[in-house]
């Protein structure tokens, strides 16, 4: 830009300077011309100065006058160009300079405005980042968990573990410690997972926490509705085995329950069988032998303690009337002794009164002692 103004400035000198040079070589070519033709050979001057053709050497030096003036004039004229050529410079180089000043103001605006945007944006960037990368570790962490409770419910001795494991978190919350049993052993020496004791009976109610998932699984990824079909009727054949299985191990006449249950750990499991295989749940039941999910677990349970509950309260009716009793008891002799304080409360009034009665005469007699007045009628009476 510098550079720029300096070539707009340097403009006039060069262009006043080219003229004068223009000019200058034109009177030297003007007078070299003039000179060659008065130069010429002695025995043509005369016949040329007869025949009128030469060049008089007033008219030369009025054309070098001429010439000159001629050069005056446009030398004037080239310095007036100049300095009209440099005024106009200077508005023009003023006229750039504000608009330069101007469109760097904006410029500097502008980028100081898309530099607060841009931290701005990048700010919030950083934030939503970081809720990304949490999330993420969120997604990785719970993946993890997936795959693992995937491998859990893939190997048969972790599932038995883990359904075992759902089964004994909800009956220990539950019920008291002496209501239920886990590994209890029947007399015939089985042992069910899990054994729960009812008030006043000594039969247990046996809960089963194995369950046949694969089948479950299969069912769910057919992808054909050939596989669909063979699938459900595997679940079905599984099913009916492991309700078999239990009712013939966990059904002892005089011993146990009339019903025993399966315990299922997963409500959507529990759901899709309910849905899919309702003619299974029915001879099912029909086996006496209920197949429940972990909220049914907990019905049940809570079902337990509201019988524990009402046993210990029949249980212990004797003591309670009893206790009523005694409570009546002290009821009748509390009223009793209310009445006797009723009664010295009674007499220690009179007395108060009585005594009351006295303080009057004595500051009666007082105060006529005071006064020195024994006009009275006489000495008061004792009271």
């Amino acid at each position: 830009m510098d550079r720029l103004f300096s070539e707009l400035a340097a403009s006039p000198a060069a262009l006043a300077a080219a003229g004068l040079a223009a000019v200058a070589v034109l009177i030297a070519l003007l007078v070299a011309v003039l000179a060659w033709r008065g130069a010429g050979a002695p025995g043509r001057e005369e016949p040329a100065r007869a025949a009128g053709g030469g060049i008089h050497p007033q008219a030369l030096a009025h054309a070098v006058q001429e010439l000159t003036r001629l050069q005056a004039e446009t030398s004037g004229r080239v310095r007036t160009m100049g300095d009209v050529l440099a005024h106009r410079q200077g508005e023009l180089a003023r006229a750039v300079a504000e608009r330069l000043d101007s469109t760097s103001h904006r410029l500097n605006e502008g980028m100081s405005a898309a530099a607060r945007a841009t931290h701005e944006n990048l700010t919030r960037i950083a934030e939503r980042l970081v809720l990304v990368e949490a999330a993420e570790r969120s997604l990785s962490e719970l993946s993890g968990e997936v795959i693992a409770l995937r491998e859990t419910l893939g190997n048969k001795q972790a599932r038995g573990a883990f359904g075992q494991a759902r089964m004994e978190a909800i009956i220990s919350d539950g019920l008291p410690r002496d209501a239920f049993a886990f590994q209890y052993t029947l007399a015939d020496g089985r042992r069910p997972d899990c054994a729960v004791f009812l008030p006043g009976d000594p039969r247990p109610l046996l809960i089963d926490s194995k369950f046949p998932l694969e089948s479950i699984t299969a069912f769910r990824e057919a992808a054909s509705p050939e596989a669909k079909k063979a699938a459900a009727q595997r679940v079905r054949a599984d099913l009916m085995k492991h309700v078999n299985d239990v009712a013939e191990r966990y059904l002892v006449p005089g011993q146990t329950q009339d019903i025993a249950l399966i315990f299922v750990p997963s409500e959507s499991v529990y759901a899709e069988i309910h849905t899919g295989f309702d003619a299974v749940i029915q001879q099912a039941y029909r086996a006496r032998v209920v197949l429940v999910s972990p909220s049914l677990l907990m019905l049940a349970v809570q079902v337990v303690q509201a019988i524990a509950k009402d046993a210990r309260m029949r249980a212990q009716a004797d003591r309670i009337r009893a206790e009523v009793g005694a409570l009546v008891a002290d009821v009748s002799r509390l009223r009793e002794r209310v009445g006797e304080l009723s009664r010295h409360f009674a007499m220690v009034g009179d007395d108060v009164a009585k005594v009351l009665i006295s303080a009057d005469k004595i500051a009666r007699r007082g105060l006529r002692l005071e006064q020195l007045d024994f006009d009275a009628d006489g000495p008061e009476g004792a009271g």
